[in-house]
């Protein structure tokens, strides 16, 4: 491996550079990220470095989540895929040959992650044999290594290089004159460009060495690290722990008795105490996610803290099923009161997502009560990982932007209004949808015409997008297809340009503003 990793690392730099300088991610990092699994494997495979069978699902992870990257686009979903894609990358390497990944809790990870960050800037050295064991052999391994050490100085000394040179340019306007000269009689332009990108290559191929060697020389974890230590003693007592459990359930059970007509029955009564639905659902959902949250970190923090003996261990696991039940009734409570809104105003990408986010919270609840009860405390950091991938996939399978077009075309076909801006301002993922609710046999020409009007607006709000192949999404070539398949219909409606501001005028003559002033609600 010695011999190959700077090759392999520097062609991983270059092939960085050319996928993403000066262009928007598409395919590109789905191709980088497989790219770099193939020599990170081949590497590994030379040094005779065998993956464990958990590294595998990892692999299946990365996969998913990158060709994710290349499917969806709607903002928080892509967001998502790419951030679940680089952390399992890093847990690869954190444990490619030990696979211990599965038994770890939180300061397992932050362990890890701190070893795999150094790992990144001062790169672990690879274990040797004894010392002056064959000197004649010695001298000759370090002949020949000495070329690929001359190299290896090289590499490392031109981001050095580059970066002073980039410095001191700024500094002084005449040595910048000077470097310019130089470049300009060799023919070089852009030369900053060129030194940020130089720099840029190199600082890939460090960092991919670094995880390379991490994953080669000290990625086999044969213990976890919470497990070598002694079992703790309890920092609370059971009557205090009770008393804080008891307290809460108290609180929460009168908030519940006095509120219920309110939690499950609220449309019928927003107007009996002044409330708009804005300030009723929107406040009150934000809120009882926040304390349903906060209920998760308190048993959680309960349970590392308080050690009960046998006998009281009924009664304290007897709180934690009540709280849990009373929390599970008030995030029934804000799913009632998002639904209430969305029946006033509609869907949108933050109802849709926390929609979902309540649906993957109550199962983390009663999950982590489950692994309470059974004693198994240290599997809550792998129920929240499960529960984020959880969460994710159901955004990637469902299209959130597709899921939002359906369900707020219905409303409007049952009489309500559609705000096209706000369809318009969609990621691509809506608009084959919104092409096949245009084209609907049974859909009344005003309705057709407002989705006419959202379809003009996207095609108008995304004119002049990147081309380049790197940038390629499937997600856009769906969208310029679908658009295609309509374009002679769209040719109707009149795109009109006012101080930045985009309107369409309908063949009816109804004018449609592309701008939303709401899309973060």
């Amino acid at each position: 491996m010695k011999r190959y990793l700077p090759y392999t690392a520097f062609c991983a730099g270059l092939v960085f550079d050319f996928l993403f300088f000066g262009k928007i991610p598409g395919i590109s990092f789905t191709i980088f990220i497989v790219f770099c699994l193939i020599l990170g494997f081949w590497l590994l495979h030379r040094q005779q470095v065998r993956p464990s069978r958990n590294s595998f699902i990892l692999l299946f992870l990365i996969l998913f989540f990158s060709i994710m990257t290349f499917l969806r686009k709607d903002p928080f979903t892509a967001f998502m895929n790419y951030v679940l894609a680089l952390f399992f990358v890093a847990v690869l390497g954190m444990t490619f040959e030990g696979g211990m990944w599965k038994s770890f809790n939180l300061p397992d990870y932050l362990l890890n992650f701190f070893q795999l960050i150094a790992s990144l800037f001062v790169h672990p050295k690879e274990p040797g044999g004894p010392a002056d064991s064959q000197p004649a052999a010695g001298k000759k391994a370090e002949k020949k290594a000495f070329p690929l050490s001359v190299l290896r100085g090289i590499l490392l000394a031109i981001p050095v290089l580059i970066l002073f040179t980039i410095l001191l340019s700024s500094a002084d306007l005449v040595f910048a004159q000077n470097l310019d000269k130089l470049f300009g009689a060799l023919q070089f332009t852009n030369i900053k460009e060129y030194l940020f990108r130089g720099f840029r290559v190199f600082l890939i191929a460090y960092l991919f060495a670094g995880l390379i060697k991490h994953a080669a020389f000290r990625s086999k974890q044969e213990k976890v690290y919470g497990n070598e230590k002694p079992q703790r003693k309890s920092i609370l007592g059971f009557t205090e722990s009770t008393i804080i459990l008891g307290s809460v359930l108290l609180l929460f059970g009168i908030f519940i008795a006095i509120q219920f007509r309110y939690l499950f029955f609220g449309e019928s009564n927003i107007t009996f105490t002044g409330f708009t639905y804005s300030e009723y659902a929107r406040r009150g959902f934000g809120e009882l996610v926040a304390v349903a949250v906060l209920s998760l970190l308190l048993m959680q923090g309960l349970s590392l803290a308080v050690k009960p003996e046998l006998k009281q261990q009924g009664v304290f696991n007897g709180l934690l099923v009540g709280l849990v039940c009373e929390v599970l009734i008030m995030l029934v409570s804000a799913y009632q009161r998002l639904l209430l809104y969305e029946a006033a105003y509609g869907f949108s990408q933050l109802r849709t997502y926390a929609h979902v986010f309540m649906l993957w919270l109550g199962i983390l609840i009663v999950a982590v009560l489950i692994f309470e009860i059974r004693k198994q405390p240290r599997f809550f950091a792998s129920l929240v990982l499960i529960v984020l991938v959880g969460f994710t996939v159901s955004l990637n399978l469902m299209n959130v932007d597709g899921f939002i077009v359906r369900q707020n075309i219905k409303r409007a076909a049952e009489g309500e209004q559609l705000d096209v801006s706000y369809l318009a301002g969609l990621s691509a993922d809506s608009v084959p949808v919104l092409v096949d609710a245009y084209s609907a046999y049974d859909i009344s020409p005003t309705l057709q015409e407002k989705i006419g009007a959202a379809l003009v607006c996207y095609s108008s709000l995304n004119e002049g997008k990147e081309t380049q192949w790197q940038s390629f999404h499937f997600s856009d070539w769906r969208a310029e297809r679908a658009l295609r398949s309509i374009q002679n219909e769209l040719r109707s409606y009149t795109v009109l340009e006012n101080n930045g501001l985009t309107m369409i005028i309908s063949p009816s003559g109804t004018d449609f503003s592309c701008y939303d002033t709401i899309w973060m609600d």
